[in-house]
């Protein structure tokens, strides 16, 4: 939270180590997001920093209660730009394909189960309340360890961030069950 307040005022060196800290999570997490067809058009490296810009504009107006809603922020920041690739992406192999037949993409019962799973556990963060979906958010998309994901959330012990997620799994796996078919 220094870090990020330190940044708000202007402190260079703070901004570059607040970037310096959340680039390599941004990056695995991209890497793992962004499908191989979509990769030609925008490198991992190009989303993530086109997020950090973003998220950089933004940093005055930014309120943080805990260290981890800063990450979610960069995360939904991040997501859109995927999912912005994602369309164009679609776009350009869908022209392609009107020039060239069709080809070896995946069948459009195949996409779509794989976009309705991904949609169903979006949907299901955002029954999870602000500490829940970042602790989930930490663990899950962004490997963080039970000891890192206290810090974060401002817990007092890794076992009390391990419960954190453990209950806030739990509400999303019974959203989940709940809303697959």
């Amino acid at each position: 939270m220094v870090l990020l307040e330190r940044a708000r005022s202007g402190d260079a060196r703070a901004t570059d180590r607040l970037l310096g800290r959340f680039l390599p999570m941004l990056r695995r997490w991209a890497h793992r997001r962004l499908p191989m067809h979509a990769r030609g058009m925008a490198e991992t490296d190009d989303l993530v920093q086109v997020t950090l810009m973003r998220a950089l504009r933004h940093v005055p107006t930014f309120e943080q209660r805990r260290e981890g809603a800063f990450l979610a922020y960069l995360r939904t920041i991040l997501v859109n730009l995927v999912r912005e690739e994602l369309r164009r992406s679609r776009a350009l192999v869908a022209r392609e394909q009107e020039f060239d037949g069709p080809g070896e993409a995946a069948s459009e019962l195949e996409r779509l189960i794989g976009r309705e799973r991904l949609e169903a556990y979006e949907r299901g963060l955002l029954v999870l309340d602000e500490e829940q979906r970042e602790a989930v958010l930490l663990r899950l998309e962004f490997g963080l360890s039970h000891q890192e994901i206290a810090e974060a959330l401002g817990k007092p012990s890794a076992n009390a961030a391990r419960m954190t997620v453990a209950r806030a799994m739990a509400v999303l796996a019974r959203y989940l069950d709940e809303h697959s078919a």
